[in-house]
């Protein structure tokens, strides 16, 4: 019969460099035999590093060979362009590095997140990407592995974390519907999670600021198919609205196809700001407003982050960094 246990919890070069009283740099040296380190110090660190089990990762095996790194990276929905578009830039920058990158999709769904992280932990150097679980199971499921969070906010001191900021671009968009005479703005929120997201209290905080209520919202599945029905839905509960800020680019282009059959002239009749920045949205008529984000900026972050976190280097921030979405105006509003 099966062990219903759970794995222990991996021993980490963060370990080692508490119960030897070093920096994760020091420890690095004594275990990869830099001369930068005197004698004492290596002896007290290899010591350290027996008495807690220490089995280095395949990376610190790999520091000749580079290619035998490996990064899990973990994806909610790689239908969804903008996630196909952070993997391709993550992939790119890992491939400079010479790191094997295994590309995971969950989509979208906790169980799964749950079942890849129990899978990979044990097959990868590190861990990167968008993890909805509550961090101290990530914690326990990755088993001491470094962890680099994308678009989360940052609790936990043991992860790293990549978060975006779209709050000011929001803003602009707003600022950007008002000056062209709107009033009566809504939006289409993400339908798959219990409450409001942090997306919509960018926009409810940016309604506010122009005196404007922020109740015109309708709920889309992240789909082309789920932002035509939200829009459908928005307009009969709410005919006044004259523009809508989406949740994302793909939705956003869901919206254009609902207004285009329902009549609606862009941005004459109804003007459409999504989120994302994709590259699609300069292809659809008309080209699409968006708060962007930059994806090549986010993949390439989050490889450098890992590489310091596997290699023991000091982090590129205390814990989290940042990508802020900015406001780029096209033919849509």
């Amino acid at each position: 019969m099966a062990s219903s246990g759970t794995a222990p919890r991996r021993v980490t070069i963060h370990d080692v460099a508490r119960s030897a009283g070093v920096s994760r740099q020091t420890v690095s040296r004594a275990l990869n035999d830099k001369g930068e380190i005197d004698a004492t110090t290596k002896e007290r660190v290899l010591d350290a590093a027996l008495a807690l089990g220490y089995r280095p990762s395949r990376f610190a095996r790999g520091l000749v060979r580079q290619d035998t790194i490996s990064v899990g990276l973990v994806i909610p929905d790689l239908l969804n362009p903008f996630f196909t578009e952070v993997a391709a830039a993550a992939l790119d920058a890992a491939r400079t590095r010479g790191w094997h990158v295994v590309v995971y999709d969950t989509g979208d769904r906790p169980d799964e997140e749950r079942g890849t992280l129990e899978m990979i932990a044990s097959q990868v150097d590190a861990v990167v990407g968008y993890l909805s679980r509550p961090e101290e199971e990530i914690d326990k499921l990755a088993r001491g592995l470094p962890v680099v969070l994308i678009d989360r906010e940052h609790r936990a001191e043991r992860f790293s974390t990549i978060r975006i900021d779209g709050e000011a671009g929001v803003h602009a968009a707003i600022r950007h519907l008002y000056d062209a005479g709107h009033r009566h703005i809504g939006m289409l929120d993400h339908a798959g999670r219990s409450e409001p997201s942090v997306r919509h209290d960018w926009f409810a905080g940016a309604m506010a600021s122009h005196g404007l209520p922020a109740h015109a919202v309708s709920r889309a599945d992240q789909s082309v198919e789920g932002g035509e029905a939200a829009l459908k839905d928005l307009l009969a509960a709410h005919p006044e609205v004259t523009a809508v800020f989406t949740f994302n680019d793909i939705v956003a282009i869901g919206a254009l196809r609902a207004a285009r059959r329902r009549g609606l002239r862009v941005p004459d009749d109804l003007a459409v700001i999504g989120f994302d920045g994709l590259s699609l949205g300069a292809l659809v008529e008309p080209p699409l407003t968006t708060v962007a984000l930059n994806t090549r900026e986010l993949g390439a972050l989050a490889v450098e982050q890992t590489a310091r976190l596997l290699t023991g280097e000091t982090p590129l921030s205390t814990g989290e960094l940042v990508v802020r979405g900015e406001l780029r105006v096209r033919e849509s509003a």
